[in-house]
């Protein structure tokens, strides 16, 4: 049985939030064309991610046996979002573009789940190798600004070539980025939300169902 791990990290509930809707409406049509498949959902506005300090930092690179009840609860919140990560086939991160970048909720998700030894390693000869492999991911990212991919301002997006570099350093190379840009419309109401989802959900359906 296929297994869906569905991330979503706007802090705006799916009524009012873009990317909401586009990875409920994904989800769907992943659930239609995996019969029987299963949905792991993962709300990172809802999850305590703490950023990484001192506990995480000397539990990570210590012996278990030894750790303090600290590093214990530091390691454990990762410990938990990496088990959700092994057992998907297939993951949909839904996020916003925050000032051409990620979100700090899910640069704080992403910290935890990088882990030496869990989600990557590292060889004798300092070749890093990730071990997520034979996962498909599909990126949604939501934009105030209209025009990324192949326009000038391409080179302010830092969000989509780092969840790339991010996802490939894992081991997922499977990767398809949706993104819904120019958002700003709708949120000065130039332009109603229905119509402007409609414009995304095609790139969705097919993403969801390949």
């Amino acid at each position: 049985m296929s297994t869906l791990l569905k991330i979503d990290v706007s802090p705006r509930s799916e009524e009012h939030s873009i990317s909401r809707r586009l990875s409920a409406q994904f989800a769907q049509e992943w659930k239609d064309a995996h019969r029987g498949g299963d949905v792991i959902e993962r709300d990172l506005a809802t999850t305590h991610l703490p950023f990484l300090e001192l506990p995480w930092i000397t539990g990570v690179y210590s012996d278990p046996a030894s750790h303090d009840q600290a590093q214990r609860d530091a390691l454990s919140i990762g410990d938990e979002l990496i088990a959700e990560l092994d057992a998907a086939d297939e993951w949909v991160i839904a996020t916003p573009m925050y000032n051409f970048a990620v979100p700090a909720k899910l640069k704080a998700y992403i910290d935890h789940v990088v882990r030496s030894g869990r989600t990557f390693r590292v060889s004798s000869e300092g070749i890093p190798e990730g071990l997520l492999k034979g996962k498909k991911a599909t990126v949604i990212i939501s934009s105030a600004g209209e025009f990324y991919e192949g326009a000038p301002m391409e080179a302010m997006d830092s969000e989509k070539p780092y969840l790339r570099t991010i996802l490939g350093f894992i081991g997922v190379t499977d990767i398809t980025f949706i993104q819904a840009g120019g958002t700003w419309k709708v949120d000065r109401a130039l332009q109603g939300r229905e119509d402007y989802l409609s414009s995304f959900t095609g790139q969705v359906a097919t993403a969801a169902r390949e």
